[in-house]
């Protein structure tokens, strides 16, 4: 079990879509960065402030001109994180910079390949049973 502290960047990605010849804009917010602070909770927390103030979503990133600045509006919620409104241009982008602890951790296992007689025999089989979804214990 590990205990170190991180700052999380989420952007909201926004996606637009036609259904029945209206467009639907999806607003979905997305993991960009997570990055590990050296020292307590206080380091990441004025770690988590600086990158409130500085971070520069990609949308706007790529569309930026030298010497370009957004206008920055950064709210400090009760919970601690930082939501974030940036405009430039015509394009308006939102962030959200969290501060939060590692507390697990864990690598992804891969089945061993399965033989050709084993795909064969899988072929022929009903599919496996569905695994059975997480409840809590008593």
């Amino acid at each position: 079990m590990t205990a170190q502290w991180y700052v999380l960047i989420e952007e909201d990605t926004r996606e637009t879509q036609s259904a029945d010849g209206t467009d639907l804009r999806l607003h979905r917010w997305t993991l960009v960065a997570s990055h590990p602070v050296e020292g307590d909770e206080a380091r990441a927390r004025a770690v988590a402030e600086d990158a409130a103030l500085h971070h520069l979503p990609g949308v706007l990133a790529r569309h930026a001109r030298p010497g370009d600045s957004p206008g920055r509006s950064a709210y400090l919620t009760s919970d601690g994180s930082w939501l974030v409104r940036l405009q430039q241009h015509h394009r308006t982008s939102h962030i959200r910079v969290t501060v939060a602890r590692l507390v697990h951790s864990r690598a992804e296992e891969q089945a061993p390949p399965r033989s050709l007689k084993e795909k064969l025999r899988h072929a022929l089989d009903a599919p496996p049973p569905v695994p059975v979804p997480w409840t809590p214990k008593g």
